[in-house]
């Protein structure tokens, strides 16, 4: 028979000790350890144990079709791989203010809609405090039975009582289990209550939305493994200023894991946008603007990289991005300096991905050089062009992929001219400008 046993566990490093501490031996990290439960099996179960699975050959595997109940929310649905999959469980993190509890309500209205029963669960606000955000957004909560509590067993009761087909618990940080002597919101804590959830979420058919909690460092607090449990892993970004939200995938075991949804927030919740949010849409165009097609998973965008070179004032010039690898900046100033006979080593550079957008792929570097050299020169470039390609070290442009959805995209939004390294059928729809190596690119600057 199981014997509960209690210890404590390292989030940092791992590290197992039978007591508290409140430095790790192992790592030196402070208040790390938290509570946890393991069950030691006796010799006897052990060696009288009979095995309930069995292996099966995977050619013998019929496959099953996946239940998916649609969202309502289209940019939603495209970062879940095609909708909510029954008795899978969803991860939703991302920075407080940032709308994880909004779209959460939105979506329970959504699904309320249908004859599907809906919990939505709630550790850190009051039922009166929901209402009101209901109302103000003009959600029809009619049938979103709501449950406020902090306790894991209440929860547990209620999903005994009533037979659910959703629930969505704001925060998993908030909720505890009388299991566990330790607080809400710590390692033990968090990773209990989720592989519960998970239990819960197969056996039944349930499908479960959990709002997680941010650390300072932007990851979901708690430790990875909780990430592990979970079927899918959302994160929330975006540019608090301008209201725009991206929605993006990090984990999905039901479809692509590096999709990317559109939000606006609104006096009515989050709004779905469109992919022209991130480039200018006045007629006229300063020095140091690019357009750049990005891919986000299987998404196109078009994209305006902001830069503004200056003679600098200190000994060392300064290098500042956002949205961009300051890194990547610092190899591309140097490629455009060695190889493009630009002056860059005197001279302050700021970069900028316009929209609050988080750029990680090569395909940037040619737009990226473009807007420098655009801003060294103070020479602006037509605002109808596009670029796509990366730059190597020795100057020369490299083709990207998915050039295909980049040009329709481009197409699209009314671009005329694409700047790429390779020869490529557009079909007549858009003005191919081939540039081999950062001089031609430098050369074609100089044209305008």
């Amino acid at each position: 028979m199981a014997k509960e046993k209690i210890q404590y566990v390292c989030s940092n490093c791992g590290s197992v000790s039978p007591k508290w501490m409140g430095r790790c031996p192992d790592c030196s990290g402070w208040n790390t350890f938290s509570e946890e439960i393991t069950g030691k099996k006796t010799s006897s179960a052990q060696r009288h144990y009979t095995p309930k699975a069995k292996p099966v050959r995977l050619n013998d595997i019929k496959g099953v079709e996946t239940i998916r109940f649609p969202t309502g929310m289209s940019e939603l649905d495209l970062v879940l791989g095609g909708g909510a999959v029954k008795g899978s469980v969803v991860l939703t993190g991302g920075e407080p203010g940032i709308g994880k509890s909004t779209i959460m309500l939105q979506i329970a209205g959504i699904l309320s809609g249908s004859d599907k029963k809906l919990l939505y669960v709630s550790g850190e606000e009051s039922a009166e405090q929901i209402k009101m955000r209901a109302e103000r957004l003009r959600i029809n909560y009619g049938n979103v039975q709501l449950l406020i509590t902090s306790s894991f067993e209440d929860i547990l009761a209620t999903l005994e009582a009533d037979k659910y087909s959703f629930v969505m618990i704001d925060s998993i940080q908030t909720i505890v289990s009388a299991e566990l002597a330790s607080s809400g919101g710590t390692v033990g804590q968090v990773r209990h209550i989720t592989y519960r959830l998970v239990e819960i979420a197969k056996a039944t058919g349930l499908t479960v939305f959990i709002v997680g909690q941010v650390t300072k460092e932007g990851s979901i607090a708690g430790p990875k493994t909780l990430e592990h449990l979970v079927d899918t892993v959302l994160y929330f970004e975006g540019d608090y200023s301008r209201g725009i939200r991206l929605l993006r995938t990090v984990k999905n075991r039901f479809g692509s894991n590096n999709e990317v949804g559109l939000f606006e927030m609104t006096e009515r919740g989050l709004a779905q946008v469109g992919g022209d949010l991130f480039i200018q849409r006045s007629g006229g165009q300063s020095s140091g603007q690019a357009i750049c097609p990005v891919m986000e998973g299987t998404r196109p965008f078009l994209v305006e990289i902001q830069a503004l070179v200056t003679p600098t004032f200190f000994q060392f010039p300064r290098r500042n991005s956002t949205g961009f690898d300051p890194n990547r900046l610092q190899m591309l100033a140097a490629v455009l300096e060695k190889r493009g006979g630009l002056s860059l080593s005197g001279a302050d550079i700021y970069l900028n991905v316009a929209g609050g957008l988080k750029i990680t792929e090569p395909a940037a570097d040619l737009a990226v050089c473009a807007a420098l050299a655009s801003s060294f020169k103070d020479s602006p470039l037509d605002s109808n062009s596009v670029f796509a390609g990366e730059v190597g070290l020795s100057g020369e442009i490299r083709p990207v992929s998915n050039m295909t959805s980049r040009i329709g995209e481009a197409v699209r939004l009314g671009a005329k001219t694409i700047y790429l390294p390779n020869d490529i059928d557009t079909g007549g729809k858009i003005k191919p400008q081939k540039v081999k190596n950062i001089r031609e690119l430098i050369m074609v600057i100089n044209k305008n």
